[in-house]
């Protein structure tokens, strides 16, 4: 079972050269598991195939960061999409965020988890939900 949700913030942190890295997250997604929306395979994959573009990975990083992803304890939740149109819009709107950002509110509610995230809006909703933001 899975001990948080983890935002694609701070996984990038983990794999972009010019982060600032969260290790202890990632030493907690390794022994915890870390629960991600369905939404996170995408994000992730357009935000690595974004710094190719820009020029602060190469595609041989990318494709090591990839990797590394795939290698990590991390369960992809099934039932994000069935609380779009509902939960995460209303989510959403009460909280001025993306629907994308509420997916990560959403989930870490619905799992009754932790939220890993390095985005200022998203832990600010989080905290005013009740969600313990890592």
């Amino acid at each position: 079972m899975a001990g948080l949700v983890l935002d694609c913030s701070v996984a990038l942190s983990w794999l972009m050269p010019d982060e600032h890295a969260a290790a202890g997250l990632l030493d907690r997604v390794t022994t915890e598991r870390a629960i991600v929306p369905g939404i996170w395979p995408l994000e992730m994959a357009n935000s690595l195939l974004t710094a190719e573009r820009r020029n602060r990975i190469s595609k041989s990083q990318r494709k090591a960061a990839l990797q590394a992803l795939a290698a990590l304890p991390i369960e992809v939740d099934g039932e994000t999409a069935s609380h779009a149109w509902k939960t995460i819009l209303d989510l959403a709107d009460t909280h001025r965020l993306t629907a994308y950002d509420a997916a990560y509110l959403e989930l870490a509610a619905r799992r009754s988890l932790p939220l890993a995230t390095f985005d200022r809006e998203l832990s600010r909703a989080a905290e005013i939900v009740g969600i313990k933001v890592i």
